[in-house]
């Protein structure tokens, strides 16, 4: 992967690029809600999952409590056949996802990570999560010697508003063409920081694309 020349600052989104759920989401909520008289399959929580992502996106503006409010409603929404008025659910997944250990680094990153800080960029996260995020990142060396997390529910907006990433480059004290993101989503990754004048790379590890590619 090239960096360009006149790159100070290499970002990385951390959810499908950096780190990924182990195990995969659909069967921890799938273990969940049975608990609570779930009837849906690991196949059924599936395309729940997927269509309750797309139905409470994240807005314009973000905080802690929009982002576990935000999360409450997705939660219910794909586990609809359950009786939980004391969010048993809820606080079963939101400590579960927030757990370094429900997390696995992919293989590329580590090497490329250390490659990186040996060249001398500044290296940083910049995410639409939360501050579990900081604990993840600390049981996922070298990802625990980041001290550049940006997360959306922090910053107030998540990417790919433009708010988000003159934030960032606030805090890192950059001109928006020093820096660069490299994520898996193509909104938040890809459009939006080359509006703000990022220079950006779109990772497809769906189609096995890799970070030494």
């Amino acid at each position: 992967m090239q960096i360009p020349s006149h790159i100070r600052a290499v970002l990385f989104d951390a959810v499908g690029t950096l780190i990924y759920p182990q195990p995969p989401v659909a069967e921890v909520y799938h273990l969940a809600g049975s608990r609570l008289g779930s009837k849906y399959s690991v196949e059924e929580v599936v395309p729940r999952f997927r269509a309750a992502i797309k139905r409470h996106h994240q807005g314009g503006q973000t905080s802690e409590e929009l982002e576990r409010e935000r999360w409450r409603q997705i939660v219910y929404d794909v586990m609809d056949d359950v009786e939980d008025p004391q969010r048993l659910l809820l606080n079963d997944l939101w400590q579960h996802f927030g757990s370094a250990s429900s997390w696995r680094l992919f293989d590329d990153v580590a090497p490329f990570w250390k490659d990186l800080a040996r060249r001398g960029y500044l290296l940083g996260i910049a995410s639409n999560f939360d501050s579990r995020l900081r604990t993840i990142c600390l049981g996922h060396p070298p990802l625990d010697e980041c001290h550049q997390i940006f997360v959306s529910s922090e910053v107030g907006s998540p990417k790919p508003e433009l708010s988000f990433y003159r934030a960032v480059e606030q805090q890192l004290g950059l001109r928006p063409e020093q820096i660069l993101l490299i994520g898996d989503d193509q909104a938040a990754d890809v459009t939006g920081p080359l509006a703000a004048g990022w220079q950006a790379i779109w990772l497809r590890r769906d189609l096995g694309e890799s970070l030494t590619d």
